[in-house]
C-alpha cells in the first residue's frame, strides 16, 4: 500500500493548509495539503509518513507545468528550509539548504566575488528546484547544467531515510536526482560550487540577423569565444523572415573594462523589480496581433551591431524579472512552454518547426534559442548536444493541442526530447521514446520508494510514479 496503513494518521509539518496550485504557466490547478516545514526532521517526517495521494516537494513553483503539484496529496512548501549552511571563501564552494533561492544566493555572494555556475532566465528558483530540473542557461556550451557543478546532495528518501549521494557515492541515485522532478526523494540541502567573478557587470555583443540560418550560425560562431550566448527568436514576423533574431553574446566583464563612475563599487548587486502587472487581466489580451505587434518593436529597437555593451547581471541574464508576476499577462487561461532539445544532426528539424510555427500563425512571443553542449548521465536530465528552442504561448487556443502533438511526434522521430520542468500537455507515450534511459530511472526510483510515496500531478500524468 502507498503510504500509511489505513487507519494511522500521517504526521504533517506545522502551517499545513490546503490550497489550489498551478505551476507558472497557470493551468490545470489542483488543490493539495500544503505544508511547511521547518526543519529538517519535518521535512524527513513527511516523506516517511506521507498521505495515500504521496508527497513531493515544491520550490517557488517556476516550473511551467504540474511538477509541484499533488492533487489531493501533501506539497511541502520547501522555501521555508533556506539557509546558507557552509561557505569557503577561497574555492567557492558552498553548502546550502535546498529551499534558499539562486536570487538569495546571488544576492549574498556577487558582493563578494562568486557568481553560481548555471542561472536560468530567472532568479527566482531554488537550489533543490534547479536539481531536480538540471537547470541549464546560456552558458551549457561550455559549463553544462546545473548539476555538473554540484559535489553533494542530501535527500529524504521513503525507503533508506536521510541519504548523501555524490557523483562517486551512490551516482545512480545523485544522476537520477538530478533531473529527476523531485520523485526519488525531497532534497534537503547540497554543495554546489560557485564561480569566481571580478564585477556584477556583463560585457556584451549584439547582432540583430534576419533569419534563422544566420542565428544558427552567429550561435555556432561564438561556442569557443564567448561564456554566454542565447537568441530571442520571432516566429511569428509581421514583416520579414520567419527566424529572425537578436543574438547576444557576453562574458563578466573585468574591473578596468567598467566605466569610472561602475569602479568604484563593481561588485554592486541589488536588481528591483521594475513594474508589477495587475492580478486581473482579460482573456484574450495576448492575442495574435498584439503578439506580433510586441515582437516587431523588440526586433525594431535592437541594433543591427553593437559589441562590448555594459550590462547588469540582472538585464543580460533575468530580464524578465524586471516585471513582477509577468505571467498573468497571458490572462486567466494562462500560458504554455514549449521547449525542446534536438541534437545537432537535426536542424532540419528545428527549421521545420520554426516554419509551422509561422505557416499556422500560431501567437508565440519570441522564442529562446541556445545551443547545449554534452549532457550529464542523468536519465531525466533534459540537456543533449544540439539545440534548444523555449516558445511561449497563450493557452486556449483553439487547436493548440493538435499543433504541439504533430510537433512533438516529429521531435522525439528525430532524437528530440521536451523539457519535463516545462511540460503540461506531452502524451506519456512519447517519455520512452525521448527518454530512452527511462527505465533506469524508474530501477532507482523504486529502490528508495518502492511504495510509491513521492507522488505529483506531472508523475502520474506521465506515468513517472
Amino acid at each position: 500500500m502507498t503510504g500509511l496503513d489505513q487507519g494511522e494518521a500521517a504526521p504533517v509539518p506545522a502551517g499545513t493548509g490546503r490550497r489550489e496550485l498551478t505551476g507558472w504557466g497557470r493551468t490545470a490547478p489542483t488543490a493539495a495539503a500544503v505544508a511547511r516545514p521547518v526543519t529538517r526532521e519535518e521535512a524527513t517526517t513527511a516523506v516517511a509518513h506521507p498521505p495515500a495521494r504521496g508527497v513531493v516537494a515544491r520550490g517557488l513553483g517556476r516550473s511551467y507545468g504540474d511538477a509541484a503539484q499533488n492533487a489531493g496529496g501533501v506539497v511541502l512548501d520547501a522555501t521555508y528550509l533556506g539557509d546558507v549552511l557552509a561557505f569557503d571563501e577561497r574555492s567557492g564552494l558552498l553548502r546550502v539548504s535546498a529551499g534558499a533561492s539562486l536570487d538569495t544566493l546571488m544576492r549574498a555572494f556577487v558582493p563578494r566575488g562568486w557568481f553560481v555556475p548555471v542561472t536560468p532566465g530567472t532568479r527566482h528558483v531554488t537550489v533543490g528546484g534547479a536539481i531536480a530540473s538540471d537547470i541549464h542557461g546560456k552558458n551549457h556550451h561550455r559549463a553544462g547544467s546545473w548539476c555538473r557543478h554540484v559535489t553533494e546532495i542530501t535527500l529524504a528518501t521513503p525507503a533508506q531515510g536521510t541519504v548523501t549521494v555524490t557523483p562517486d557515492a551512490d551516482p545512480d541515485l545523485f544522476w537520477a536526482t538530478a533531473g529527476g522532478m523531485g520523485l526519488t526523494g525531497v532534497i534537503l540541502d547540497a554543495t554546489v560550487q560557485l564561480t569566481p567573478i571580478g564585477t556584477s557587470r556583463a560585457l556584451v555583443d549584439t547582432d540583430r540577423v534576419d533569419d534563422l540560418d544566420a542565428c544558427m550560425a552567429l550561435l555556432a560562431d561564438g561556442d569557443d569565444d564567448y561564456e554566454y550566448t542565447v537568441a530571442w527568436v520571432d516566429l511569428l514576423p509581421a514583416r520579414g523572415r520567419v527566424g529572425r533574431s537578436v543574438v547576444t553574446r557576453g562574458r563578466f566583464a573585468r574591473v578596468d573594462e567598467l566605466p569610472s563612475r561602475l569602479r568604484r563599487d563593481p561588485l554592486a548587486f541589488d536588481p528591483q523589480a521594475l513594474v508589477a502587472v495587475p492580478p486581473a487581466l482579460p482573456p484574450g489580451i495576448m492575442n495574435r496581433w498584439r503578439i506580433q505587434a510586441l515582437n516587431e518593436a523588440w526586433f525594431r529597437r535592437a541594433p543591427r551591431r553593437r559589441v562590448g555593451e555594459v550590462q547588469t547581471v540582472s538585464r543580460f541574464f533575468h530580464p524578465l524579472d524586471g516585471a513582477e508576476d509577468w505571467n498573468r499577462v497571458f490572462g486567466p487561461r494562462g500560458v504554455v512552454q514549449w521547449q525542446v532539445a534536438l541534437p545537432f544532426a537535426a536542424e532540419g528539424t528545428l527549421r521545420w518547426v520554426a516554419e509551422q510555427f509561422h505557416a499556422s500563425r500560431v501567437p508565440s512571443v519570441i522564442g529562446v534559442l541556445k545551443r547545449f553542449g554534452p549532457g550529464t548521465p542523468g536519465p531525466l536530465s533534459f540537456p543533449i548536444a544540439g539545440w534548444t528552442l523555449a516558445v511561449d504561448i497563450p493557452a486556449g487556443i483553439e487547436g493548440l493541442g493538435a499543433f504541439l502533438e504533430r510537433l512533438d511526434q516529429r521531435v522525439a522521430a528525430d532524437g528530440g526530447r521536451l523539457y519535463l520542468a516545462k511540460d503540461s500537455r506531452m502524451r506519456p507515450e512519447l517519455l520512452p521514446v525521448m527518454y530512452p534511459r527511462l527505465e533506469e530511472w524508474r530501477a532507482v526510483r523504486r529502490r528508495v520508494d518502492p511504495a510509491g510515496a513521492l507522488q505529483s500531478d506531472l508523475g502520474r500524468r506521465l506515468g513517472l510514479c
